[in-house]
């Protein structure tokens, strides 16, 4: 496994039931801020694997947009609102009421530049 897989999954992993993160947020807390579209990658390879809710992962401006026929965009939102995530019938969630927020400690612990962490604070209110 690469380094960047290893860390998209165990970031993954850390995002709490009820609790959502878009694919950017993922991508920066990662270390590699642009990256959004291989950590969706990451997640479609690494759906069948146990402990990653692939599911908690949504798009930049709250919505699913899964096209995967193996996880459908159904199949996400049941699993979210399984959670207690509102989904609504247009696939779209309030992605700043669920939006996951790690701790300030939590960030600090993924060794990032300090620029990514004053990134993360500011850009997700953390």
């Amino acid at each position: 496994m690469s380094k960047f897989r290893d860390t998209v999954l165990n970031i993954v992993r850390s995002v709490p039931k009820g609790t959502v993160v878009n694919y950017g947020q993922v991508a920066l807390m990662a270390g590699i801020p642009r990256a959004a579209i291989q950590v969706g990658w990451v997640l479609h390879t690494s759906e069948n694997e146990d402990g990653i809710p692939w599911w908690r992962v949504i798009n930049g401006q709250g919505r699913i947009s899964t096209t995967c026929l193996e996880h459908t965009a159904q199949d996400q939102k049941r699993l979210l609102e399984k959670e207690g995530v509102k989904v609504t019938d247009k696939l779209k969630i309030d992605i700043e009421k669920y939006r996951y927020r790690p701790s300030i400690k939590e960030v600090r612990g993924l060794k990032l530049p300090e620029e990514y962490i004053y990134t993360l604070i500011d850009k997700y209110n953390l």
